[in-house]
């Protein structure tokens, strides 16, 4: 097959691309300019798309000996992934930027441009792993490393696209991954690992929105009310500085009356108000999705687990898909701290049914 590699510069890809080229695919490497102007230098492991990352990734498709270049996806991407981080946050929901990018970026501009170059596959570092189905459809399944699994953000692929997949790192764990990029020569081997939003490299989310909605922030500030008593307890810069459940950074001018911690439960854009309450207020049993992506075919039941953050564990729940693509999942056991805007994504054991945008919680 002819293949392109995404190559982002890290150990992951890196390796991923030599193994594709070991198993005997006509490989090209290709790394995603996606920032409209990047840093020369990563700072740590915080963000990426660095033009240290492109070198990188250039040098480390010379050592795998396959041809690299360099696509600008700029444009594309602040378009269908940082313009809908910002609208999201305003809105008052927490939208997760790295599925959108799979969904919008890398498996659908990428493929899309790729298949029309002729070439029949996409490789990705990403830790999931393909299998043929007994209806003959692909299936994605969680990789044999737990803590590396990334089938979360994968949840957002269709059947078309991944039949145009690949993932050559799935059934590895990580240090194996570092110990072959090490024995290849490839110079990435101890490189660190990225984490946190790579457009907001400081990972300061809330002065990044600050700084770029400007007068397009539904509000500037507004007041922190306790949901127990009604009593404002402070006040804050901008309702898109917070999220579902978050605790650190509420300028709480004074303590609850009852003396336990308080956690963000509501956000109002339009007016301005951040609700807060005790932890247990935070408990949701029941939620509805929307913008539905399957893997396969459209379930109507699934009894089985939901993961609701991308690091977060899974928990058994029954879901619903109405004719109307609503999904409705009830959650056998409470979960704490879950907002809208947040991807619920579906397994059936490691099966990777599909996901949803979380619209609405309740306890």
């Amino acid at each position: 097959m002819r293949v392109l590699a995404a190559m982002s510069g890290g150990v992951d890809s890196a390796v991923a691309a030599a193994r594709a080229a070991e198993a005997g695919h006509d490989v090209t490497g290709i790394h995603l300019a996606l920032s409209r102007n990047p840093a020369s230098y990563r700072s740590g492991a915080r963000g990426c798309c660095t033009i240290e990352d492109s070198n990188d990734a250039r040098r480390a498709a010379d050592v795998i000996g396959i041809p690299f270049y360099v696509w600008d996806l700029s444009e594309q991407f602040h378009a269908e992934v940082v313009e809908d981080f910002m609208d999201e946050y305003a809105a008052g929901r927490t939208p997760n930027p790295c599925l959108r990018c799979n969904e919008k970026i890398k498996f659908e501009a990428v493929l899309e441009r790729g298949l029309a170059l002729g070439y029949d596959a996409v490789a990705t570092g990403h830790y999931a792993q393909l299998a043929t189905g007994p209806d003959g459809l692909v299936e994605m399944h969680r990789a044999v490393d737990d803590g590396k699994d990334q089938s979360y953000v994968l949840g957002v692929l269709d059947q078309r696209q991944l039949a145009h997949s690949l993932f050559p790192l799935g059934g590895s764990t990580k240090t194996e991954v570092r110990a072959e990029a090490a024995r290849r020569g490839l110079l990435v081997a101890d490189k660190p690992d990225s984490h946190d939003i790579c457009f907001v490299a400081d990972g300061d989310n809330a002065g990044w929105l600050r700084d770029k909605l400007g007068d397009r922030a539904p509000n500037h500030g507004g007041a922190i009310v306790d949901a127990e008593t009604g009593d404002e307890l402070g006040r804050h810069d901008g309702t898109y500085g917070f999220t579902i459940g978050q605790r650190k950074g509420l300028r709480i001018g004074r303590p609850a009356p009852d003396g336990k911690p308080r956690f963000v439960l509501d956000i109002e854009p339009v007016s301005g108000t951040v609700t807060v309450g005790p932890h247990e207020r935070l408990a949701v049993r029941r939620l509805t999705g929307i913008r539905p992506r399957w893997c396969g075919s459209v379930p109507r039941r699934v009894e089985g687990t939901v993961q609701l953050r991308a690091h977060g564990s899974e928990l058994p729940a029954t879901v619903l898909v109405g004719a109307d693509d609503e999904v409705g999942i009830e959650l056998h056991e409470p979960a704490y701290g879950i907002a809208p805007g947040q991807a619920a994504v579906v397994y059936d054991g490691t099966r990777v049914v599909g996901s949803a945008t979380i619209a609405t919680t309740a306890p």
